[in-house]
């Protein structure tokens, strides 16, 4: 009878302006690199028998801790088990494969793949299993932020391993439910219940792994809570801990939210020294999501040192490693930026041949015929007079498109200096917004009728912002940013950037109620504050223009606690804007890296 490794998932989030979740993994022995290392030079001797092979083969895809060869195994595996008819293989592969793709940051695929799993499951009443897939089928949907299937999942998961006494993943589905009602519904209460019922069957089976992840998330639920100190205490114990296992994916995790903590103490060389650690592990093992988190957090580190140019450089790098479907906007209206280009070189390139056989021509014709030197004279000179025209129209053409891009004044010092010095503004209202949603619609839809839905909505942004005299400042996936009270201040940025608000809010609510059924529609999230900026053109090449700085990071936070067709707006900008609307007192409630932020719901002019 083969030995069965069980898998575990376990969601553990970073709380930061757009919120980052990793899935853990662990079983009742965890990944063990020594452990790996001796499978993988067996499985290479090729001394094995054929169900000797396919254990192999599943333990390396489970215990492998490198995502790529875990990867490589698995499918090893699937084709293995379906060449011998093995059923209870093939469910195996199919669950490892998904979670490899998962730690890659490949989660469609992922979820294909635990799909093809259940189907069999479900075909062969193969319970346990499905259970366990269940499970990481809940985590994709969290980190898809699929909120209703995510519970649904989990739920199934708890009551079929709970009829199984299934204890290990029993404990697995109520650890990474609390995970959820922790982080996604900010219920750590409900959360630590959870935690602790997990935790007993944890300790009482000896799983070490198990222990390490429920210390982990403990320590996330007391951050949750504020109680900082209890919060470090867990989770230094799970980096311990999960250090002595070799499991590096959630100690990367762990070590940028011990870097979070230690900045909000303000000892910034700690904070430092953690959010380091995190992005060399994170290099060393391939692992996406946490070279972008621990790169945004060193950005917003160098920030808060007043290091500008290695904040923007961190802040690049984590823009690099940002999910594709987060990018369709930008992706979309870079193609356009670049066909233009190509064609004005290409409209370029044929006339200055034609000049060469124009020339040529008129060459020949003067020397064998000098009466007609004349002639040839004024034809040349009118067609430079053609192509010079030409060239201007092209020209003009590049300049407009560069425009589209730029704000004038920017785009005149790039092309004068070919860069931009960047230039701190001390008040600068800005707005943004998201679709509820749409992570849903990004995977159901085909690219080309979703990046035609997004345009339509962004290109009416566009018209209310440059009608109350506002500067789009750039589009990231479903999410619409721009800036009023640059690159020239003005004195009432704060009252064009709410009502500019009112109008989108209002746009996409009656867009919703005229289209049909069958329409692709959105609810729109608004968040708006006021604050300095510092402003300027990120990157030589594709360059675009932006602004950074803390009030950026806030209006964003304002856009994630806002709710659905609502204005929510900081107390900076509720100061400019009170005399002249409405605005409602929602109290103070926690920011992530801010604490207690007082927030208001704008309700209409008075």
């Amino acid at each position: 009878m083969k030995n069965h490794l069980i898998f575990i998932e376990s969601n553990v989030k970073k709380i930061r302006a757009l919120v980052g979740l990793f899935c853990i993994c662990f079983n009742c022995f965890g990944q063990d690199k020594q452990f790996a290392d001796s499978l993988e030079i067996e499985y290479n001797s090729g001394n094995f028998s054929k169900n000797g092979e396919l254990w192999t083969l599943e333990k390396l895809a489970y215990q492998h801790p490198n995502p790529d060869k875990a990867l490589y195994f698995s499918e090893q595996l699937l084709a293995r088990a379906q060449e011998l008819d093995s059923i209870d293989y093939v469910i195996d592969a199919y669950l490892q494969k998904g979670n490899a793709l998962r730690l890659k940051g490949d989660v469609s695929v992922a979820l294909q793949s635990y799909f093809n799993g259940v189907k069999i499951a479900s075909e062969e009443n193969q319970n346990r299993k499905l259970g366990q897939l269940y499970i990481t089928i809940a985590d994709v949907y969290s980190i898809m932020g699929n909120r209703n299937n995510t519970i649904l999942y989990y739920k199934k998961a708890i009551t079929i391993l709970k009829e199984e006494g299934d204890s290990i993943n029993y404990a697995s589905a109520l650890e990474n439910l609390g995970d959820e009602y922790n982080l996604n519904f900010s219920k750590p209460d409900s959360a630590l219940i959870l935690f602790k019922q997990s935790g007993a069957i944890f300790k009482a089976l000896g799983n070490q792994t198990g222990i390490a992840y429920n210390l982990g998330n403990t320590g996330l639920a007391y951050a949750q809570k504020g109680d900082n100190i209890s919060a470090e205490k867990n989770i230094t114990q799970a980096i311990e801990l999960l250090t002595e296992l070799g499991d590096y994916y959630p100690i990367c995790v762990y070590l940028t939210y011990m870097s979070d903590i230690y900045a909000e103490r303000k000892d910034l060389k700690s904070a430092f020294s953690y959010a380091e650690k995190s992005l060399e592990l994170a290099k060393r093992y391939g692992l996406k999501d946490q070279i972008s988190d621990a790169d945004l957090q060193l950005s917003e580190l160098h920030e808060q040192m007043g290091n500008a140019s290695e904040a923007l450089k961190y802040y690049r790098n984590h823009i690099t490693y940002k999910d594709s479907v987060r990018n369709i906007s930008s992706v979309q209206q870079m193609a356009n930026l670049e066909m233009a280009q190509k064609q004005s070189e290409v409209d370029l390139l044929n006339e200055q041949k034609r000049t060469q056989q124009i020339i040529s021509i008129s060459i020949a014709v003067a020397l064998f015929l000098i009466g007609l030197l004349a002639f040839g004279l004024y034809r040349r000179n009118n067609f430079i007079k053609r192509t010079n025209t030409i060239i201007a129209n092209e020209r003009d053409r590049s300049d407009s498109l560069l425009l589209n891009i730029l704000p004038e004044e920017t785009a005149l010092e790039l092309k004068e200096n070919g860069k931009v010095k960047a230039k701190k503004f001390d008040s600068v209202t800005v707005l943004f917004t998201d679709f509820k949603g749409f992570t849903t619609y990004a995977e159901n839809l085909p690219p080309e009728e979703l990046v035609e839905s997004v345009d339509y909505y962004f290109s009416k942004f566009d018209e209310i912002i440059e009608k109350h005299g506002l500067e789009k400042i750039k589009t990231v996936g479903d999410a619409y940013m721009c800036a009023g009270g640059l690159p020239f201040p003005t004195e009432d940025h704060a009252l064009k950037m709410v009502h500019a608000a009112f109008e989108i809010a209002e746009f996409v609510a009656v867009t919703k109620e005229r289209e049909g059924e069958n329409d692709i529609n959105f609810d729109v999230r608004i968040g708006i504050n006021t604050g300095p900026v510092v402003a300027g053109v990120v990157g030589t090449k594709k360059f675009a223009y932006d602004i950074w700085g803390d009030t950026v990071n806030v209006a964003s936070r304002m856009e994630t606690m806002s709710e659905v067709g609502r204005i929510n707006i900081s107390e900076n900008t509720y100061e400019l804007v009170q005399n002249h609307f409405n605005c409602e007192h929602r109290g103070e409630i926690y920011v992530k890296n801010r604490g207690m932020m007082p927030m208001y719901f704008v309700n209409g002019a008075k």
